[in-house]
């Protein structure tokens, strides 16, 4: 019931990283008909291409060796060469038709999921043999398809084989009466008809077989909710964390802009909602701006800026536009040079003046 219970709560599709956490552990879609077509359909290459060389391959030897029995050494390293030579033989003549079987099996898996190296599948688990998960092999999806294909791949050989040897039968009747050569010439024939019946079968069950496996595959590796936001905070951070650390900077940044406001030489307001405190000294290039807030933050920067006796003008349009596009302890754009400017200058035509009062 647990299972059932994880395979429904299992929704989402599959992140690119669980594939490929999957192909690393070895646990790819795998239909071992893309195998078993690959190797038959290599073996009726092979028999066809190579039947006569291995035909003469293995003839010879033999040959030879009844035409000259009377004169081979019976001596224990007369026999032990002798197996030697015919070993030989035998490896010339089929060497090569193993290689194109041995080449055929491996391209079978490369085309489904290319070469996996794992020992994973090598570790025991217990769900191998546990109870449940056997009787669940047993009567599962996966068992009733293997029953499937068993069934429809005898029925189907079952109706190549009546399709290409009955219209022969009168034919295979009389081999009995034909020479032996023509009897392996006729049957080698036949059987090669037969073979390319049997591999075009296949390939249409081995298409099929592929992509129940590909499916049953990617079924597995969907993920529940959890499953998701446990990767996420893997691969991107745990977003708690990432809150934190987020409000341990803006906190930094705002003790940091609260210490600079007394050094401003203007603050520019909305008047309630933005505030922008600009510093600007004799020889600058361009006004700083050493610090912005809204609402709250523009409010306790009025504060502190009344403190300190620091101008404050109030400008709407210029005021959000300098918070919109100007960063802390940067330059204000170019495009705001001249209303700044006036600001600066009847600030310090302001102070100007009030120093005069004072003398």
């Amino acid at each position: 019931m647990a299972d059932e219970n994880d395979s429904a709560d299992k929704t989402e599709d599959p992140t690119q990283k669980r594939l490929a956490d999957a192909l690393e552990h070895g646990d790819v879609a795998k239909s071992h008909e893309i195998n078993t077509w690959f190797v038959i359909a290599g073996g009726t290459l092979v028999l066809s291409t190579f039947s006569g060389s291995i035909g003469d391959g293995i003839l010879m030897p033999l040959r030879n060796l009844i035409a000259k029995s009377w004169t081979l050494p019976t001596d224990g390293p007369g026999l032990l060469a002798l197996a030697q030579s015919l070993g030989y033989a035998m490896l010339a003549a089929l060497g090569v038709p193993f290689l194109m079987l041995a080449l055929a099996a491996i391209a079978g898996n490369m085309v489904q999921h290319g070469l996996v190296w794992s020992a994973e599948p090598l570790k025991p688990k217990f769900s191998k043999i546990s109870p449940a998960a056997g009787f669940k092999r047993i009567f599962g999806k996966q068992a009733a398809a293997n029953f499937g294909k068993g069934i429809f791949k005898v029925v189907a050989l079952g109706v190549v084989m009546t399709a290409i040897l009955w219209p022969e039968r009168h034919r295979l009747e009389a081999l009995v009466r034909f020479d032996p050569e023509m009897i392996l010439s006729t049957a080698t024939s036949l059987t090669l008809h037969l073979l390319g019946a049997v591999v075009a079968m296949l390939a249409v069950v081995a298409i099929a077989d592929y992509f129940f496996q590909y499916r049953q595959w990617y079924e597995r590796q969907k993920m529940s909710l959890q499953e998701m936001k446990e990767e996420f905070k893997q691969s991107e951070g745990d977003p708690q964390v990432k809150g934190r650390i987020r409000q341990l900077r803006q906190a930094r940044m705002k003790k940091r802009m609260m210490a600079a406001v007394p050094k401003a030489s203007v603050i520019i307001t909305n008047p309630t909602h933005y505030a922008v405190a600009l510093s600007y000294e004799r020889g600058m290039p361009a006004p700083i701006c050493v610090a912005k807030g809204v609402d709250t933050l523009a409010l306790k920067i009025r504060e502190i800026a009344g403190l300190h006796d620091i101008p404050i003008v109030e400008n709407v349009t210029l005021a959000r536009a300098l918070y919109a596009t100007v960063k802390i302890d940067e330059e204000i754009p170019v495009e705001h040079y001249h209303a700044v400017a006036e600001i600066i200058g009847y600030v310090i035509g302001l102070k100007r003046g009030l120093s005069g009062r004072r003398a």
